[in-house]
This record gives structure tokens, C-alpha cells and sequence, in this order.
């Protein structure tokens, strides 16, 4: 009962979200962005899905592909993916690219959204780059208000609260975690957490579950 959008076509998430192996068929977000018009059909063939979660299925890129693949795609087959995916599922979750100057799919999304999650990591270059899109996603078409703020993969040494001096008021803030960093470099990041040190990293994201999915 959940579709998650991987917007990146730069860096196909994929490869480091799960091994082949997990995943069912191997179909591409491009060929739905490439149609005239993209249908129902169009979305439920070219969903891929998590072997080890029947309610998890995956809309994205795969490895090797990159924005030249398919033909360059309009606003218009953004939204419609976007429409069609929430009457096909009771929730889709976008993964969004941080560049929505350039990026269709990501800015669309933002703008269609019941609600916004938007990361932001400690470290000087995420501070240096956010400072430098905070005057795009200020504009009134993003509708602030349903952003939800959040500091990620927070280290004992960084000050989260220079992130909150940039970003105003944090809704959560979420610890770094060794076991995820390893489930990343792995490619198993949808992996189930077991190590007690992830303990704080899971009740972080049990809440922004029941925030934004309120589950």
C-alpha cells in the first residue's frame, strides 16, 4: 500500500537502497516520464516490487540509466504520475532531489504534497547549499507551512543547533547511526535495524511516521 518515487536522476537511488536480488522486476521511472501521457496501467507495469515487503513497491531509475536515456519530460507527466500513483496507493512517498530548480518531478511533487519532509545535514557544505535554496523554497507556490523540518544523521561532535539558528524551528532530529551508514555502503539500506546504538535513530523515525502517515 505504498509507492516510493525515486525522484534522482543523477544518482539512481537503487543500487544502494537493496540488492537485485530484492527486487521483483526491474522496470524504469523514465519509461512512465517518457509517455505522452502517463496512465494507470503505465504505472502498475513499471512498479518494482520488494521482495522482502509485500506493501512496499519502487518507481525509479536504474543503475546505469541517467536523465539522457529517455526523451525530456514536462510538468504535465510529472503531475500525472503523481495523481495517478495516490489512487493506485493510500501513500506515496517521494524521495526527492535537493536541486528543484532544475529538477521537474521534485519541484511538482513539493508543490502537490500533503506535507513535506525536508532533511537537512549538519555539516558545512548541506549548511553552505541550503543557504543558498532556502529563497527558493521560501516562495509562496512551495506553501511552507506544510514543511516539516528535520536535521539528519546528527554526529555527537556537530552542533545541531547552528542548524536550527538556518532552518527556525526543528520538528525532529535525527542521530547518526553506524548501522545504517553500514546498511548504505552495502547496498541494504531498506534492511530492518537490529543493534541497540539504532535504537535512538528508530523511535526519531517512528515519529515522523506518525507526524506525517499518522502510523
Amino acid at each position: 500500500n505504498v509507492i516510493l518515487i525515486l525522484a534522482d536522476m543523477v544518482t539512481p537511488p537503487l543500487p544502494y537502497l537493496c540488492a537485485p536480488s530484492d527486487i521483483e522486476q526491474e522496470r524504469s521511472l523514465g519509461s512512465i516520464l517518457a509517455a505522452s501521457h502517463v496512465t494507470e496501467n503505465l504505472i502498475k507495469k513499471n512498479c518494482m516490487f520488494y521482495r522482502k515487503n509485500d506493501y512496499l513497491s519502487m518507481v525509479g531509475m536504474l543503475k546505469g540509466e541517467n536523465v539522457f536515456t529517455y526523451p525530456p519530460y514536462e510538468k504535465e507527466q510529472a503531475a500525472e504520475l503523481l495523481q495517478l500513483a495516490a489512487q493506485i496507493a493510500p501513500y506515496v512517498i517521494v524521495d526527492c532531489t535537493s536541486n528543484i530548480a532544475s529538477d521537474i518531478l521534485s519541484a511538482v511533487a513539493l508543490m502537490e504534497a500533503d506535507t513535506v519532509l525536508r532533511l537537512a545535514g549538519c555539516d558545512l557544505k548541506s549548511i553552505s547549499y541550503l543557504s543558498s535554496q532556502l529563497p527558493l523554497l521560501s516562495d509562496h507556490k512551495w506553501d511552507a507551512d506544510k514543511q516539516l523540518k528535520a536535521v539528519s544523521n546528527i554526529r555527537q561532535q556537530e552542533a545541531s543547533s547552528h542548524m536550527e539558528q538556518i532552518l527556525g524551528s526543528v520538528s525532529f532530529q535525527i542521530p547518526h547511526s553506524s548501522e545504517v551508514e553500514a546498511q548504505f555502503l552495502e547496498g541494504e539500506l531498506l534492511g530492518e535495524l537490529g543493534l541497540k546504538e539504532s535504537r535512538a535513530f528508530r523511535r526519531e523515525i517512528e515519529k515522523i511516521s506518525r507526524e506525517v502517515f499518522g502510523v
